[in-house]
């Protein structure tokens, strides 16, 4: 089936986006199959929708940084969580924020507020940044065809809520290339946990986020999507994450 940007905008209605929605997407192109002029029409689809709102992609290299390659310049270097994350950054009116490992980027009217001064923290998921934002807002997030364990907010909770053994002690020399060419530095601390890539376990909470009326199912094309409340997320993951700090460290039902 041929998928065009009206029909996808009708699924983002089913799945209860609102035109003034701050939404969140995290994608994966190939689940959503044959669109009516590519990733391209599924942007536009997105972005004409919530023409209200604002759309945000995680547009991050936290792949590729690190203290031999320490130098990010937001208007060239690519993401490395997706197709459509590159096709969003590239795009004339994404507004991209200079987080050296875990920018996004953005479209709407306030796009420029909303991904400005990232890079004045140390932490990949500052509360007073993007990912904190997204809460602040009540936005929503999209996880078309990827499932919930890339979910980065999840990474933020963890880091507000001070979970022992998740960030290193130590900070990365970091650098990020302004627009006028000077070069900004910008230590970082990274994700670290002693079972590794902790991101693998945070499917977990999907049981919880749907009994709890957080989360919602749908498509966008062929991709088996759920529309996830951001407040919600936090505050029921911050709530089990209280009675057990270590809940991300298996994959033992929370």
């Amino acid at each position: 089936m041929m998928h065009t940007k009206h029909s996808i905008q009708l699924q983002l209605e089913e799945l209860g986006i609102s035109p003034s929605d701050t939404v969140l997407v995290h994608s994966s192109m190939k689940s959503i199959g044959a669109v009516e002029g590519g990733g391209e029409a599924v942007l536009d689809a997105l972005v004409e929708y919530v023409s209200e709102g604002l759309v945000v992609f995680p547009t991050h290299t936290w792949r590729q940084i690190n203290a031999e390659y320490n130098v990010f310049d937001p208007r060239t270097e690519p993401s490395c969580v997706g197709a459509l994350t590159e096709i969003f950054r590239r795009r004339s009116d994404a507004v991209r924020s200079w987080h050296p490992t875990h920018s996004v980027a953005a479209v709407g009217a306030d796009a420029g507020p909303f991904t400005s001064a990232e890079e004045w923290f140390d932490t990949p998921c500052p509360r007073r940044g993007c990912w904190g934002k997204l809460y602040d807002r009540g936005a929503k997030v999209l996880f078309i065809g990827c499932g919930l364990r890339c979910n980065t907010l999840l990474h933020g909770v963890e880091e507000w809520y001070g979970i022992p053994n998740r960030l290193t002690d130590h900070h990365e020399p970091l650098q990020i290339r302004t627009p006028d060419g000077t070069l900004l530095d910008c230590p970082m601390r990274r994700h670290e946990s002693p079972v590794g890539d902790i991101s693998r376990h945070y499917g977990k909470m999907e049981g919880p986020f749907f009994a709890t009326g957080v989360a919602r199912r749908g498509r966008i094309g062929d991709a088996d999507t759920v529309a996830c409340d951001a407040i919600g997320m936090v505050d029921v993951t911050s709530a089990y994450l209280g009675r057990n700090p270590d809940l991300f460290l298996d994959d033992s039902p929370p």
